[in-house]
């Protein structure tokens, strides 16, 4: 090899390791903005309570792969994505389940700006349970966390519209297809839609824009913050993983902020518990993303329930001021995760003396 072509090579591999350190670096580096009290007031005056329940009349079904309820769930929750001006991405494979066959999964990803450099993701699963002899509609599990993403998309929209052309930092709602097992949980009969995802995005190439890097999909992922069995009374959600420890404390500090601000129906306990960590491994579709060094926000309450997998998995078990609690709370760890200007903040509270 002659010296020019092995310095030329040599300049190629400094600047790709430089673009790959510098998505990294990027990533790791990221912090929030810090909202102001009238912001606070603001965003978690955002309420539409109507619109939650009208998505659960819509998808609080039984609504198992390959069943007519599915497919209805399914058109419902990316017809209303594409109705709030996200790009909608149909993951749709086949895979073969214990006593059921091959069945068609079709995971959801909305995404708001699909051009970004680096996403934020927010996730849930929209199927249910398989029972033989039981009617199961699996309300926080999950139909509810699929409400408040919608939910969210829907209250925020305004702020949303004028952020989406945002090209460095972005985000993405994911609706995980295939999350539940058909007969026993096992790395085969589960999580479905999750593995496939995660798969297609590791082995999926793209560019950088900003860098000219080579990196995977699933490489542009900041953190994936699932959520799993929420909406019931009396919720405790615990840090699970030390990588991302300092955004579980970040959505402690804003559950007591808005406690101080007095905007939280919940008066008398704390919904997200301080410890240094949790030790404790709960299979969930995160995985195959956790596998593959995505970071991972698992906003999943401990302990479970009674009601979980059973028939009283249903609208009797929906407490809304817990689901309206948490909407605030991951209203305002979005907007301040994603640098979001808020338009219509009401210029009056800005000049309060901070909490």
């Amino acid at each position: 090899m002659s010296p020019i072509l092995t310095r030329f090579l040599a300049v190629i591999f400094v600047v790709n390791v430089h673009c790959a350190s510098e998505l990294k670096r990027r990533q790791l580096n990221h912090t929030p903005q810090q909202l102001s009290n009238g912001e606070y007031k603001y965003l978690a005056g955002l309420s539409n309570v109507k619109y939650f329940n009208e998505v659960l009349d819509n998808i609080l079904v039984p609504r198992v792969v390959g069943s007519k309820n599915h497919e209805k769930v399914f058109k419902y929750i990316s017809t209303e994505l594409r109705k709030l001006g996200w790009d909608v991405e149909v993951d749709e494979f086949q895979d073969t389940a214990p006593n059921f066959g091959r069945l068609t999964f079709k995971n959801i990803v909305g995404t708001l700006n699909p051009d970004a450099d680096r996403f934020l993701v927010l996730a849930c699963h929209y199927d249910s349970k398989y029972f033989k002899n039981e009617v199961f509609v699996g309300a926080i599990d999950s139909a509810v966390p699929c409400a408040m993403m919608l939910n969210l998309a829907k209250v925020l929209k305004k702020d949303l519209d004028v952020f989406k052309s945002n090209s460095d930092l972005s985000l993405k709602l994911v609706f995980f297809d295939g999350e539940e097992a058909f007969e026993n949980w096992g790395p085969k009969d589960s999580i479905y839609g999750a593995r496939h995802l995660a798969k297609k995005y590791s082995q999926s190439k793209t560019v950088v824009r900003s860098t000219g890097e080579n990196v995977s999909e699933i490489q542009k992922i900041d953190m994936l913050v699932l959520l799993d069995l929420l909406g019931f009374s009396n919720m405790n959600f615990y840090n699970f993983f030390r990588e991302t420890g300092q955004w579980h404390t970040k959505m402690a500090d804003i559950e007591d902020k808005l406690h101080q601000l007095n905007l939280l129906n919940q008066k008398s306990s704390r919904y997200f518990i301080r410890t240094n960590f949790f030790n404790g491994r709960i299979e969930d579709d995160h995985i195959p993303f956790l596998k593959r060094n995505v970071p991972i926000l698992h906003l999943i309450p401990m302990p479970f329930p009674k009601e979980w997998h059973t028939p009283m998995d249903n609208r009797n078990i929906i407490d809304i001021n817990a689901v309206e609690d948490m909407d605030k709370i991951l209203r305002i760890f979005l907007v301040e995760y994603l640098h979001i200007y808020l338009s219509e903040t009401q210029e009056e509270s800005r000049p309060e003396k901070e909490l």
